[in-house]
């Protein structure tokens, strides 16, 4: 366990709220949605409670990624989970209604040690964020709770389930099932819950769902400053964790679906962390993987248009948010676009198959003027709704 403590600088001598918040991974470095969201709900929450911040972590947390986060936390614990742990939590949930990622993130000894703190600190308020953390909090009852679902994880795991094929589309379909069993359950536990998009509220199955609050994502205010000068050396690109299923999708099918049906010229970048082979096998004369990059708006900056061809998986997409407030033109699905709302053929466009792509990416070529209409309008669109300050403030609401 590490615990690092933090002198209160963003408060001064009023009294603020204890507010306890427990993540599944620990939310720095930036690279996946879930890590995203909370280190910006952090940042904004800190403005209005003093946070104690309580995480899990599969992968060894560096000072230097602990310090990112201290500004905003009176006090960090970080719990480690070995290889071991994870071993046994998911072979014992083998064995249970409860999802093998519940068991994946959830350990008896160290359930023992967030008990211990939570009866320390004596929290006016808990806040989870994902059903993976739900467990560590939902037996303690001295304090209203919140809960985060963030996405309908039991959707976006049945979608993969469609395609997926033996031993791996049992596990999928047997896992969605135990999830929409799990994420209706857990309800009962928080006085308060919370998700991403009007579309995920749809797919969580309570009596009570009409309850649940829709709090987007938003994006960092660097994203809104002025563009700098970045020359377009790549026509396409797509941007995300390139580990994750269904960003490993889209990636496949942008270079074995659309781009065949594209002029020999067009260059394509994937950039985004830990590619998975499937991915690095796409590298080509015309297609550039680049793995991680340290700056990844630079990345959104380089190309002409973004396209996000996103079939599976649940939430809103933060890539979407990015390239739009970046300024870059936005082509991606219709169930993409059910989460953000934007309007097709003015703030973004839609396509729903490599033909229906391909005819967008030549509207935008051959149209400087719809080019950059779609640019400034998306612009406008995002600076409109999706600002962190404004997207947290009903989050804030719900827990003063």
């Amino acid at each position: 366990m590490k615990k690092k403590l933090h002198e209160d600088s963003l408060h001064s001598s009023k009294t603020y709220k204890k507010l306890v918040v427990i993540t599944s991974r620990f939310p720095f470095p930036l690279e996946k949605g879930d890590k995203l969201r909370a280190y910006h709900q952090i940042k904004e929450l800190a403005k209005h409670f003093e946070v104690h911040l309580i995480s899990t972590s599969e992968q060894k947390v560096e000072e230097k990624h602990i310090d990112e986060l201290g500004p905003f936390c009176k006090a960090i614990h970080v719990f480690p989970i070995n290889s071991l742990q994870k071993l046994i939590g998911v072979s014992t949930k083998l064995f249970s209604r409860k999802p093998i990622q519940v068991g994946y993130f959830h350990h008896y000894s160290i359930q023992q040690k967030v008990n211990k703190l939570l009866s320390e600190i004596q929290p006016d308020h808990i806040y989870c964020q994902l059903i993976r953390a739900a467990e560590y909090a939902k037996n303690y009852h001295d304090c209203p709770k919140t809960i985060d679902y963030m996405d309908a994880l039991s959707k976006g795991l049945e979608r993969r389930s469609l395609n997926a094929k033996w031993i791996k589309k049992y596990i999928f379909e047997s896992e969605y099932k135990c999830l929409m069993n799990y994420e209706n359950s857990i309800f009962e536990y928080f006085e308060h819950h919370t998700i991403i998009s009007k579309q995920d509220k749809q797919y969580i199955f309570h009596k009570n769902r009409s309850t649940i609050e829709i709090i987007p994502n938003g994006v960092d205010d660097s994203f809104l400053k002025p563009n700098p000068s970045i020359t377009k050396n790549v026509d396409l690109v797509f941007i995300g964790n390139m580990s994750y299923p269904p960003n490993v999708t889209a990636a496949q099918f942008i270079v074995n679906e659309i781009l065949p049906l594209l002029s020999a010229e067009i260059k394509v970048k994937i950039a985004g962390s830990n590619p998975s082979r499937e991915v690095t096998k796409l590298t080509s004369n015309q297609v550039e993987i680049t793995g991680y990059v340290d700056n990844i708006q630079n990345a959104y900056r380089s190309a002409e248009i973004f396209v996000a061809p996103m079939f599976l998986g649940t939430g809103l997409q933060n890539k979407l948010l990015e390239s739009m407030a970046l300024g870059v033109p936005c082509i991606t699905t219709s169930m993409a676009n059910n989460a953000l709302g934007a309007t097709p053929n003015q703030e973004i466009l839609i396509a729903d198959s490599a033909e229906e792509f391909a005819a967008q990416i030549q509207r935008l070529n051959e149209s400087p003027e719809l080019k950059q209409e779609i640019i400034e309008n998306g612009r406008s669109f995002i600076v409109k709704n999706y600002e962190w300050s404004k997207v947290t403030d009903k989050l804030v609401q719900l827990m003063k």
